[in-house]
């Protein structure tokens, strides 16, 4: 029912309320007389021309600053170059604001705070808010804050970005230096502490975060959460017919039950506290509480709320509980739970294997593991007694010598005014590393700049200066020892490093300054570039890689494919032809010189690397390591194509003489290779005497990260070889640079001489081999064979109406102008130019002179082109 309200007319409140409206009237005015007051004075105030223009320049050069940084960051580095080349007209730049905005991000940006810089951008929109009286930001406290984010922001940045790629421009210089400060003076953990805690006491001091404050923060927010969901929702007191319902389906449901009154039970709530009574003749168990979806309550206080309380006599078989009354079961005592057997079991592992790997496992289990030793099983590795022993090796120490050394170092140093803190000397096989500390305030490149000093006081050549030392705080002074020691190939083989090596391709080079064997995994390297003069030691180096190989890798895991242009280098391993060797299948010797065979065995180790990659691809393996791994568990199936595939190392000893000779014919399969190859197993090294930039290009070096470098004539070779100078400082005899892609090492190669390999081959020839060397795949050449005299224009070669244009317009049939014109090897020039005399465009051979051309212009020779065509 719905009552309303009737309105009774009252004389007193009548004058009370009219007496309030008239206080409140007073009131406003009041008001209004003060406020009136208070903007008589502001509107009288008019802004001055001055501030209005200094205002607005200071807010627009915000705007400017703003859009320049944001154009900078999104071509930074151009607009880096561009930074000092402001009235140049001929440069164009690419910032919104052109050169100056080049000129400010380059200022603000990269050479002092980083992005930081936009906060003082903001402090000129603040400046000129405040010459405007414009009362928008508070200004000291917008000052603290900016000034305290220009220190703080920049040294985080650093300290992120590490002034690596393009994240250096993000701190700029000041943030990246006071991060190396900071770093080399408390380390990396102390840096990191300190900006933590810096922007923690910001936030606390600034945002008053005291322990206190925040528990009352927290209560606010919880009370005016879940205090007003409590205040809504209804008290736990009121009665449901829910509850009247759900009592009488427990009772109709239940059957044999005694009940107890129930309305006992609702005005004794304390009654379910008691623990259930047991008969000894049938158990009883108690249900103890049903509470109802309908009492919903945030009260602490249970027992003012209605319980059902049943004593249920059942049969001796528990009943099952619902998983959603387990939380309402009583808790037994101790006594109780005495009696209940309980038993603990653990579920077994279930490991479902598909049908596949259960019948490799059954062929595993039967057969064993695949051992692809089998074909050779009685093959006997090499042992030491091959390789000859040179005495003692021991590094003799010679005080006079480096107390000699030390003092002229010293001494010329100071000369130049460079002092000197500490210095420390490390004896190698060859070399003597002298490494000093140089005193506060000295700079490297002073030291650096003196190399040619320090061996003219020293008398010595080969002195490498290392500035500085990396991984160090030290500058390296390498100096060559006056008696050097010799590192033989036995030394290192006897090493316990090599072996108990577990690298797929060991190869040991030799011995490091500190005396230490150094190895290299080819596998991870994963080719290698080496290059060095003649007599250097680079042909001692490729035979102590193959014999490291040799001493650790059995036939059946590693084949070399060997090109040898100067046909006597690597002869000597022509007698493990059938045991370690891969050759072509037309092919009669394993040592391949003719550089016709060199193409097509490159273009067949293509074929070999994409058949190899078909086979991975079915294996849905990613590398040859895993592939075997699977091929060995008898998880592949040989009926399918799979084998057990070995390692290929292809060998180059002369590659200047192949680009000569072969040209892009060689280089691009060699890149091909060396891009591709290295999950399949295939790699690469190749040697060169001459290391200049149309042998070793762009695209080779790109795909050779190890490099290893021999004696060089000039620095520009040096360069070429490892983007640095060095190999030309080197004594030669061994002495060489190793470069792994991070940072360049100087070792003395060991030494094997040809009786050593000589004897390692006939020890390795005289046992039992395998019917013929590994077969690598046909390569049929794309370059159809032709004959002079049995023109075909149907098989005529893809460049012969080119190659017919530069002979026609030159009047000159020369077959090495082809060659230079089209970037052509030897043999297919010369097939070209058969092609252009049977075919009538030039004459015959004519000795030393060059060939009679036959058609004496373009258009004569277009027609006579376009016949053939038809």
């Amino acid at each position: 029912m719905s009552h309303q309200k009737t309105n009774v007319f009252s004389p007193k409140k009548y004058l009370k309320s009219k007496k309030n409206i008239k206080f409140a009237q007073t009131d406003i005015m009041e008001k209004k007389s003060q406020k009136n007051q208070q903007e008589m004075p502001e509107a009288g105030k008019i802004l001055s021309k001055p501030r209005i223009f200094f205002g607005l320049t200071f807010i627009v050069f915000a705007g400017v600053l703003t859009l320049s940084f944001i154009s900078y960051l999104m071509n930074w580095k151009a607009d880096q170059s561009q930074a000092g080349t402001i009235l140049d007209k001929t440069i164009k730049s690419s910032n919104i604001f052109g050169k100056l905005g080049d000129w400010l991000g380059n200022i603000f940006i990269f050479e002092s705070i980083g992005i930081a810089s936009f906060i003082v951008a903001f402090l000129f929109v603040v400046f000129g808010t405040m010459i405007l009286k414009k009362k928008i930001f508070k200004p000291w406290m917008t000052f603290g804050h900016s000034l305290f984010f220009i220190c703080w922001l920049p040294i985080l940045l650093g300290a992120i970005t590490r002034g690596n790629g393009n994240g250096g421009v993000l701190s700029g210089v000041y943030g990246y230096q006071i991060m190396d400060s900071l770093s080399a003076i408390i380390g990396n953990v102390g840096l990191w502490v300190v900006l933590i805690v810096s922007i923690a006491l910001y936030f606390i001091l600034e945002f008053n975060l005291r322990p206190s404050s925040i528990k009352a923060k927290l209560d606010v927010i919880n009370e005016n959460t879940i205090g007003k969901v409590r205040s809504m929702m209804p008290n736990s007191d009121q009665s449901f017919d829910a509850d009247q319902e759900l009592e009488e389906e427990v009772i109709e449901e239940t059957p044999n039950i005694t009940v107890t009154d129930l309305s006992e039970n609702r005005k004794k709530p304390e009654a379910t506290k008691k623990s259930p009574v047991i008969q000894e003749t049938q158990p009883i168990a108690e249900v103890e509480t049903i509470v109802t979806p309908n009492q919903t309550s945030f009260e602490e206080d249970k027992e003012a709320a209605p319980t059902l309380n049943l004593n249920i006599i059942t049969t001796p078989t528990i009943p099952a509980v619902k998983p959603e009354d387990a939380f309402d079961a009583p808790v037994l005592s101790s006594s109780d739970t005495d009696d209940i057997k309980f038993k603990v079991e653990v579920a077994p592992v279930i490991d479902n294997i598909d049908d596949a790997d259960k019948q490799s496992q059954d062929l595993v289990d039967k057969h064993g593991l695949y051992d692809h030793r089998l074909d050779l099983a009685k093959f006997q590795m090499p042992t030491l007694d091959l390789l000859k022993e040179y005495g003692n090796e021991e590094i003799s120490i010679n005080k006079e010598e480096l107390e000699e050394n030390k003092n002229k170092i010293v001494g010329l140093l100071k000369n130049f005014n460079v002092g000197i803190a500490e210095i420390k000397a490390t004896i190698g096989p060859t070399v003597t590393l002298y490494e000093i500390v140089p005193e506060a305030g000295i700079r490297v490149a002073s030291i650096k700049k003196l190399q040619d000093d320090i061996a003219l006081n020293l008398s010595a050549l080969g002195i490498r200066i290392i500035a500085p030392m990396p991984g160090k705080g030290t500058i390296g002074i390498e100096v060559p020892r006056k008696n050097p020691t010799m590192v033989s190939m036995r030394s290192v083989i006897a090493s316990q490093k090599f072996q108990n090596t577990d690298m797929d391709l060991p190869v040991v080079f030799g011995k490091t300054i500190s005396n230490e064997v150094f190895m290299a995994d080819l596998a991870k390297m994963p080719h290698l570039l080496m290059a060095g003069a003649t007599g250097q030691g680079k042909s001692v180096g490729i035979n102590a890689i193959l014999t490291s190989l040799l001493y650790k890798k059995h036939p059946s895991e590693l084949k070399f494919v060997m090109v040898d242009p100067k046909k006597v280098e690597l002869s000597l391993y022509s007698k493990i032809e059938r045991h370690y060797l891969a050759k072509l299948p037309d092919s009669d010797d394993a040592i391949i010189t003719d550089t016709n065979k060199v193409i097509n065995t490159l273009n067949s180790l293509c074929i070999e690397m994409d058949q190899r990659y078909d086979l991975l691809k079915n294996a849905f393996c990613k590398n040859l390591k895993e592939y075997n791994k699977k091929f060995t568990e008898r998880k592949l199936n040989p009926e399918n194509g799979h084998r057990y595939l070995p390692y290929i190392v292809l060998v180059v000893d002369e590659f200047a003489d192949l680009i000569m000779t072969a040209g892009k014919e060689v280089e691009l399969p060699i890149a091909r290779l060396a891009q591709l190859a290295r999950a399949v197993g295939i790699h690469l090294i190749v040697a060169t005497q001459r290391p200049s930039v149309n042998v070793i290009t762009g695209m080779i070096k790109a795909n050779f990260p190890a490099r290893a470098a021999f004696r060089v004539i000039s620095s520009v070779d040096s360069r070429t070889i490892l983007d640095s100078t060095g190999a030309d400082q080197l004594i030669g005899k061994g002495d060489m640079l190793y470069f792994n892609g991070n940072e360049i090492l100087r070792l003395q190669c060991a030494f094997v001489d040809t009786p050593e390999v000589e004897r390692l081959a006939e020890f390795i020839g005289e046992q039992k081999g395998y019917a013929s060397a590994f077969l690598l795949p046909e390569y049929v050449s794309e370059e159809a064979t032709s004959t002079v005299g049995a023109f075909d224009p149907n098989e005529k070669d893809a460049l012969f109406e080119e190659a017919a244009r530069i002979i026609v317009s030159t009047q000159q049939g020369s077959t090495s102008m082809l060659q230079r014109q089209l970037k052509l090897g030897y043999n297919r020039a010369g097939r070209i130019m058969d092609q252009l005399e049977a075919s009538g465009i030039v004459g015959g051979f004519n000795g030393a002179k060059a060939r009679e051309v036959l058609i004496s212009d373009l258009y004569s020779l277009e027609q006579f082109l376009e016949d053939l065509r038809n």
